[in-house]
C-alpha cells in the first residue's frame, strides 16, 4: 500500500500578514453594506442577461 506525502510546507521568509497587505494595496475597511453596493450594475434587464450569460458559460467551463 502507498504511502501519502505529506504537502510540501509554505516558506515562512515568504509570509506577508494581511494587514500589510491591505496596507499595501491601499485597502481600506468595509464600514457599510452601501460601501460595496454598485447601483449602475444592472441598469436593464440586457445588462442583466449579458452578466448572467457571462456567469453561466465561466462555471461551465471549468467542466470541460
Amino acid at each position: 500500500m502507498a504511502s501519502a506525502e505529506a504537502p510540501t510546507p509554505w516558506p515562512s521568509d515568504d509570509h506577508v500578514p494581511i494587514e500589510e497587505l491591505a496596507r499595501r494595496q491601499g485597502v481600506e475597511p468595509v464600514e457599510s453594506l452601501d460601501d460595496l453596493a454598485c447601483p449602475e450594475q444592472g441598469d436593464s434587464d440586457e445588462e442583466y442577461g449579458r452578466f448572467l450569460a457571462d456567469l453561466y458559460a465561466s462555471r461551465r467551463s471549468s467542466l470541460a
